[in-house]
């Protein structure tokens, strides 16, 4: 959904807006929310609500109340109220689809206190935000050389100042309990702003920092997904892939949250297929399960006495051969159920023109000279006369 005036120039940086994908029309911004009730006109006598959604940085947004009834759009820079002071963000969505993300988010605008919108930032407001983020990527450096001093298990993965330079939030990833105490003093010592640590997972930290995933495409928890579900094994076996902890991984070290997405389809496919271990017992002998093609509904057993061939079986024939065993009528072969199709065999012709595949094998030979090499005698001939 970008905008049309961010057309990239030739060092990578957007023609139009120049903000590197901070633009004022918030179109070309992560976690963005297209508002597709702007054009709509509420009804008579139905007041406008007046719950704004806020966005921060690396996505964090929070619910903000217009108690003055300001005229906010999507992409407004306002004041917020903070704790001290007031911080500076952007203003991602407004009018009644907030309430459908309140609703999403289970918060309750009747109940709650919450925060209000001071004002639209004006310059100054602007000049001291944009100071303090551009101090952020020194301090994450420094705060992470204070923490190796001090010998804390824990990684510094990001920091983020308050909009009016008060405060500086540090987040950090830990495998255990640390007592950060003595780092806390020592930051208020070195930065001289008020200290605020919070923990966070590793998907939270990956999708804080971003990235490319091994689709080739922008990390989904940096770009559109906002809650993190758990992702378990089992999904990789419903699945039917293999265990491979370097391929199932995503860039946070955990399970990928996209194999939670098409595993409803696989588990509704799945409802008619037999146990995998569940054996075939037929007169000529038992069978396993070979291997399976969900969404074909094909499945390939072979006997224990004959592993070669494999029988490839339809489910409703399986199932078909389950119900007669526990009817104490098996079947009399799989051979019965195997559908004898007869094979296609496809002529190939070159229509390419190459005359052999292995011509390329042969090596290459040298090509004769056809000049002769002169004596050495009339080269020393020539050497003479020129002495001469």
């Amino acid at each position: 959904m970008g905008c049309g005036s961010c057309s990239s120039q030739k060092d990578g940086t957007p023609k139009g807006c120049k903000n590197n994908g901070t633009c004022g029309t918030d179109s070309c911004n992560k976690l963005t929310v297209f508002d597709w009730l702007s054009n709509m006109q509420l009804p008579e006598g139905q007041d406008a609500f007046d719950m704004v959604e806020v966005r921060f940085k690396n996505g964090r947004k929070e619910f903000y109340r217009n108690p003055d009834h300001l005229q906010i759009y999507m992409g407004d820079v306002v004041a917020t109220e903070a704790q001290p002071g007031h911080d500076i963000g952007t203003v991602s969505l407004t009018g009644e689809l907030v309430k459908v993300q309140m609703k999403k988010k289970k918060a309750k605008p009747e109940g709650e206190d919450f925060p209000k919108i001071y004002r639209k930032a004006n310059q100054k407001d602007i000049d001291v935000w944009q100071k303090c983020r551009q101090r952020e990527e020194e301090v994450k450096v420094k705060a992470r050389q204070i923490a190796i001093r001090l010998k804390l298990k824990m990684k510094i993965s990001d920091v983020e100042f308050q909009g009016d330079g008060s405060k500086a939030i540090f987040y950090y990833t830990a495998e255990q309990r640390v007592d950060f105490r003595d780092l806390i003093k020592e930051y208020a010592y070195v930065f001289k702003v008020r200290i605020e640590m919070k923990q966070i997972g590793l998907r939270q930290e990956a999708a804080r920092l971003g990235g490319i995933g091994s689709c080739g495409r922008e990390l989904c928890c940096s770009t559109w997904l906002t809650d993190f579900r758990s992702v378990k094994t089992s999904a990789a076996r419903y699945q039917q892939l293999s265990l491979n902890p370097l391929k199932l991984a995503g860039q946070c070290g955990k399970l990928k949250c996209c194999l939670n997405y098409e595993l409803d389809m696989y588990v509704e496919a799945l409802k008619d297929f037999p146990k995998s271990d569940y054996k075939l017992v037929t007169k000529k002998g038992k069978a396993s399960l070979q291997k399976m093609d969900i969404f074909k509904r094909k499945l390939w057993y072979a006997y224990f006495d004959e592993p070669n061939p494999w029988h490839e079986l339809d489910v409703d024939d399986v199932n078909d051969i389950i119900k007669a065993e526990k009817q104490n009528k098996p079947v009399d072969c799989l051979e019965d159920f195997v559908d004898d199709m007869p094979m296609q065999t496809i002529d190939y012709s070159n229509v390419v023109g190459q005359d052999s595949l292995t011509r390329f094998d042969k090596p290459k030979r040298k090509k004769r000279r056809n000049k002769k090499r002169k004596p050495r005698q009339n080269h020393h001939k020539k050497n003479s006369n020129k002495n001469a």
